[in-house]
């Protein structure tokens, strides 16, 4: 599959030949209705909260309501391309996440291109994840279980969740790949905590919003976070990278738009939009989720993407990885 990264990167600089002073006129009345902004995973899950706090702030701060509509399946796909279909005037935005950097590259008969058919907005928040071991697990540090996965190959049931290839699926092959070690993936269409809980399965490398209290209560065990920094929600637990120099593997959340949208309602909803991030309330409810603010701009956060999808493509690649 041929990416088109330099053209996806344009997506962020160009825009659509209008008359200036129509766009900027067209930008100043919106919104004008209500704004539809699609997630593609159920209510409750992370992306699914963060875009109804990002809605509701853009809805108080531009007087329309931003509404959202779940539409789960195919890892985010679907809702991904009825963004891609929908008319570029900003009122059809997609809550992107990881997913989509992993989807781009996996499969192959998608009904769009995300690289060349999405037009980056804003980000918000990156999402790290937690290595996590049940209490009973023998070693309590990375350099521990390491250790252990080298003198037990095989032996460990390192769950996931979701049939295919995952953000924590790949953490886990680049965590591989850069240790040497072996583990069993146990793949769970539905929610393995429950498993992890009772020592059935030993390990996860967790979405730290599903693991969180259990961390807190004793629960369950955190080894390491996969950001690059330490993260607040989590203090004094090491990175990864401490342990594996140059490992970082983590998932993010950001607003985006169909190809062609105008310049000028993408840079009216990225600045509203970091004005929301930059909240003091609002960086407290992200980094009580376990997640990190974002700020960058539209150019920026296509690169950002752009690099993603660069990453786990090697990843993808070097491990053989097909999608179910």
């Amino acid at each position: 599959m041929k990416l088109g990264r330099r053209q996806f990167l344009r997506l962020t600089a160009g825009v659509a030949a209008l008359p200036a002073v129509s766009r900027v006129a067209w930008a100043r009345a919106y919104p004008s209705r209500p704004v539809r902004v699609f997630v593609g995973f159920p209510p409750g899950l992370t992306p699914d909260i963060v875009a109804r706090l990002v809605g509701q702030s853009l809805s108080e701060r531009l007087g329309q309501q931003f509404v959202v509509e779940n539409r789960p399946g195919a890892a985010g796909n679907i809702a991904t391309e009825v963004v891609v279909r929908a008319p570029p005037d900003g009122y059809t935005l997609l809550l992107a996440n990881g997913a989509n950097a992993v989807s781009a590259m996996l499969y192959e008969k998608l009904n769009f291109d995300f690289i060349h058919d999405i037009a980056p907005v804003a980000g918000i928040a990156g999402a790290a994840l937690v290595l996590v071991t049940h209490p009973s697990f023998p070693a309590k540090t990375v350099p521990e279980f390491i250790a252990y996965a080298k003198a037990n190959p095989g032996k460990i049931n390192m769950a996931s969740s979701g049939a295919g290839a995952s953000t924590p699926f790949l953490a886990g092959e680049l965590f591989k790949a850069m240790t040497g070690v072996e583990w069993v993936w146990v793949q769970y269409r539905g929610n393995y905590m429950p498993d992890l809980l009772s020592g059935q399965v030993q390990a996860a490398f967790s979405l730290i919003p599903t693991s969180l209290e259990y961390i807190r209560t004793g629960k369950l065990r955190a080894l390491a976070v996969t950001s690059a920094t330490p993260l607040e929600a989590l203090p004094g637990l090491p990175t990864v990278d401490e342990f594996v120099p140059g490992y970082e593997a983590s998932s993010w959340l950001g607003v985006c738009a169909p190809k062609d949208t105008s310049a000028e309602i993408i840079e009216k909803l990225r600045k509203e939009i970091d004005a929301i991030v930059a909240d003091p309330n609002m960086t407290a409810r992200l980094v009580g989720l376990g997640l990190q603010p974002m700020s960058l701009t539209s150019a920026e956060f296509g690169k950002f993407i752009a690099d993603q999808i660069d990453k786990w493509a090697k990843v993808i690649k070097s491990a053989g990885i097909k999608a179910e």
